[in-house]
């Protein structure tokens, strides 16, 4: 039987980069379904899933803002690139915490987009030794089910991202450590990019409010170096 193919949503109005940039992923080995607008967009959502997305910002109809806030109440995992001509730093952080996971900006090479696609495609909780992996770990007063990404106090139970239990699973394996940024980032988002770095920061910030039930447990910003959870 072969191998089910990769399915990318690829949203992007420039009708002759789309299509070079389409032949490209197909070539590369993607199913590739593209939109040229964001409403267009936004219907193939509702009737299609898809294993990874690739938003241009700048869209007429609906914005890649929008569209991957959208993505993200269907589906909290699946990967979401940004590409836009625009380099403001705003519009970066912006798609960070909507909950993109990397930002390209045009003009970009194919070999980067490919690498980028590959990277995510490939990412999921933070590698254990088998001997090593377990559904359960206690953190201070609460109970991380880390196979079904939920978080429980009590009677209080949250269901967390994969990326947000990636990063806090990882704290926890370093527990009361420094953790350097740039190990997190490269565990978790496969780059140290400054961008990124602030997307950590965003994470780091869900997981002290997530936590906040317990007061015992700190997430420490250890300045200039990384991170140390304390419980």
């Amino acid at each position: 039987m072969s191998e089910k193919l990769a399915h990318i949503l690829y949203v992007e109005d420039d009708l002759n980069l789309g299509f070079v940039t389409k032949d490209n992923l197909t070539l590369a080995g993607y199913e590739v379904t593209h939109c040229s607008d964001g409403q267009e967009a936004l219907n193939t959502i509702e009737k299609e899933n898809f294993d990874l997305c690739i938003l241009d910002i700048m869209l007429p109809l609906a914005d890649g803002f929008e569209i991957a806030g959208k993505l993200r109440k269907k589906d909290k995992d699946i990967p979401i690139l940004f590409l836009s001509a625009k380099s403001l730093s705003e519009d970066k952080i912006k798609g960070l915490k909507i909950g993109a996971d990397d930002y390209i900006t045009k003009p970009f090479s194919i070999e980067e987009l490919l690498l980028k696609i590959k990277i995510f495609l490939k990412r999921s909780l933070v590698s254990l030794p088998e001997a090593e992996k377990k559904q359960f770990e206690k953190v201070g007063k609460y109970h991380f089910d880390m196979i079904n990404l939920k978080l429980n106090i009590e009677d209080h139970s949250r269901q967390l991202t994969r990326k947000e239990a990636s990063l806090l699973q990882l704290l926890i394996k370093h527990k009361n450590e420094v953790i350097k940024r740039e190990e997190i980032l490269m565990l978790i988002w496969g780059d140290d990019d400054y961008f990124l770095g602030r997307s950590l920061d965003v994470f780091i910030s869900k997981l002290r409010s997530y936590l906040k039930l317990d007061s015992n447990i700190k997430i420490e910003n250890i300045h200039g170096i990384g991170f140390r959870m304390n419980c």
